[in-house]
């Protein structure tokens, strides 16, 4: 029976040293990881740098299309005018004073500069008189839809 419990010790001995004889590489371990994260960032970097710039280019359009927006719904309402139908025009007036302070008061940012926002001020002081010409169905109504028509023209391409 000695035989077979030597034989046991030795076997264990055999594997205890081989597990003490493996060391594990903790510099070249660092090493790599360093080098796989320097690596990573070296990709990162230039990626969000070009989405940074796509999300610029992104708000600039998104911008000029609600700029846009504001504009149709006013030309829109010159149309009707013009043609003798006051309320369809009176309607496409209140949605475009009603998006336009939207647009001013919003928390995502103002479409308009700081420069811009005085001419919205005075269109804005418009709104009531307008939509009562336009309720009224007064003719009159056609040369003040065209005044707010041109003035928005000129604030919106003044610096945007």
């Amino acid at each position: 029976m000695r035989a077979v419990g030597q034989h046991a010790t030795s076997e264990s001995n055999v594997s205890s040293s081989k597990i003490s004889a493996i060391e594990i590489p903790w510099k070249r371990i660092a090493l790599y990881a360093t080098l796989s994260i320097g690596f990573f960032l070296l990709g990162f970097v230039p990626t969000s740098l070009k989405t940074s710039r796509a999300i610029e280019q992104r708000d600039a359009a998104q911008r000029g299309v609600r700029l846009a927006q504001l504009q149709n719904t006013l030309a829109a309402a010159v149309i009707d005018v013009q043609r003798g139908q006051y309320e369809p025009a009176r309607q496409l007036i209140s949605d475009f004073y009603t998006n336009l302070r939207r647009q001013v008061d919003g928390d995502n940012g103002s479409l308009f500069t700081p420069a811009q926002h005085e001419g919205v001020r005075y269109l804005l002081a418009e709104r009531d008189e307008l939509i009562s010409l336009l309720a009224r169905s007064d003719p009159a109504a056609a040369d003040r839809v065209f005044n707010v028509y041109s003035n928005y023209n000129k604030l919106a391409n003044d610096a945007g």
